[in-house]
């Protein structure tokens, strides 16, 4: 249990900290106040995103590995790589 809670707050620091990037960068385009500063900020934002996403992905499929069924991990690896390709 106490290996679980670690891992649930592993996801939740790297969540906060998407979040706190994301509040960061709009802060910066309202600073900047230029569209092209605006889409530059969002360019990196959308490099940043699906980092955090596969991260805290990673993570919680290896809290689950050797819990449920290895048929289960390799599906619910599918959806995370076709939520990327999906994004594309």
């Amino acid at each position: 249990m106490l290996e679980e809670t670690a891992t649930v707050r592993g996801m939740a620091a790297i969540r906060f900290l998407a979040g706190s990037l994301e509040i960061c960068a709009a802060l910066l385009m309202l600073r900047f106040g230029k569209i092209n500063r605006a889409l530059q900020i969002n360019a990196l934002l959308g490099l940043v995103g699906p980092v955090m996403m596969l991260t805290v992905a990673s993570l919680g499929i290896i809290g689950l590995v050797g819990r449920i069924n290895p048929f289960k991990t390799v599906y619910i690896i599918l959806g995370v790589l076709l939520i990327l390709l999906a994004t594309r």
